[in-house]
């Protein structure tokens, strides 16, 4: 909303005004108490933030065009900002400013790290786990990003409905990893953040609502998202930590959204379209319709990733293969298949590696080498909730 008021070319501008608000809200509310509404408060302070820049800038610097004379009275100022930075306009303009993020000016590498920075809040940190590189390698990748936003003057508009379809790709991965932070998240002291699982379900809602973005991808992540969403409550027990899979308690499984994965996932298959996004869907699908973990199609899951490392090949993918066919075929078997593709050398710094190492050492009696093994996942995981599971793995192997 801001970058509405702002222009998109002034991204820093419209961030520093955001994290000013936010300071005010600590500071005010440590001493005062949190407000009835914080949103509400918050999207005050942030307006009259806005309308201070403003006033001093108005003569400086160069805001959004569509309403750069709006800004220039001291009463048409007040007024389109009440109108424009209120809860009311956040939904739309959302995902428009996420469609402007995708602007062709803008490297491609950059556009969905300013989409979790500028418009989800990202920390750097937790976009380079995102992306599976470092947080120098993102920095850099904002930096340019911003620079071409004001270079380029590039204006908050949606594109033509022929150039939104060419943008929706980068904005499904955006709400894609927005869905991965919230449902595992890297660092944070939750291992689930709802907040952000709920916003990639409504952007995604949105998206299939729309008529110019119901693409079988876009119906393909919903279906993904709601699989995955529905399985959250298992994954967790009542002091927050972790529950592997065959542990869960399926009742706790939200079985409306499972149904609604459903219907998206038949919407995703009209159409000749398989994306990556297809199969994972798929693979969710196959996790949450057993009953009991017992009765997993693991051959499935084998045959779905085979597919899917196809049109994504990406270690983790391979991993995760790894996991189900342990399961399907035993730990020999994929002890065997890991030598033979060298994952260990790809996934050095992986704690998902060592934690599925593990595991397979310890079904097969090797308690010394899943301690080893347990205690390289504590020391690669950057998670404070993932480090206590693997600790618990590791006393409860102590106590064998």
């Amino acid at each position: 909303m801001l970058t509405k008021v702002f222009g998109p070319h002034n991204l820093q501008l419209a961030e520093d005004v955001v994290q000013d608000s936010l300071l005010k809200a600590l500071e005010h509310w440590k001493f005062h108490g949190m407000p009835k509404d914080p949103s509400a408060w918050l999207f005050t302070v942030a307006r009259n933030k806005a309308l201070d820049v403003v006033r001093k800038e108005k003569y400086n610097k160069g805001f959004a065009k569509e309403i750069s004379s709006l800004l220039k009275s001291e009463y048409t100022a007040t007024a389109t900002l009440q109108e424009i930075v209120s809860p009311q306009q956040i939904e739309d303009e959302q995902l428009r400013m996420m469609f402007v993020c995708c602007h062709p000016s803008v490297a491609e590498e950059g556009q969905v790290a300013l989409i979790l920075k500028t418009l989800c809040g990202f920390s750097t940190a937790e976009i380079a786990h995102a992306f599976f590189t470092n947080e120098e390698t993102i920095t850099k990748r904002l930096y340019r990003a911003k620079e071409q936003f004001r270079q380029q003057a590039i204006a908050f508009e949606l594109p033509e409905p022929e150039e939104l379809q060419s943008r929706l790709e980068n904005v499904l991965t955006a709400i894609y990893l927005i869905f991965n932070e919230g449902y595992h998240a890297s660092h944070n002291f939750l291992i689930v953040r709802e907040e952000l699982i709920e916003e990639s379900l409504r952007l995604g809602k949105m998206l299939v609502e729309n008529p110019l973005t119901q693409r079988p991808a876009a119906y393909a992540l919903l279906a993904l998202l709601c699989f995955n969403a529905a399985r959250v409550y298992g994954r967790v027990d009542q002091a927050g930590n972790l529950v592997q899979l065959r542990e869960q308690d399926r009742t706790k499984w939200n079985a409306p959204l499972i149904e609604k994965g459903n219907f998206y996932l038949n919407r995703a298959s009209q159409g000749n379209e398989v994306t990556p996004y297809h199969l994972e869907a798929a693979i969710a699908y196959e996790h949450c319709c057993p009953a009991h973990y017992h009765e997993t199609n693991w051959a499935r899951i084998v045959e779905l990733y085979e597919w899917l490392y196809q049109l994504k090949p990406m270690s983790i993918v391979q991993l995760n293969q790894l996991i189900a066919l342990a399961e399907w075929k035993g730990e020999q078997v994929a002890f065997q298949k890991l030598t033979e593709i060298d994952l260990q050398r790809h996934l050095k710094n992986s704690s998902l590696l060592f934690a599925t190492l593990a595991e397979w050492h310890a079904r097969q009696g090797n308690r010394v080498d899943a301690a080893q093994c347990l205690n390289s996942a504590i020391s690669h995981s950057k998670s404070e909730s993932e480090k206590r599971f693997f600790e618990h793995r590791l006393r409860t192997l102590n106590m064998i």
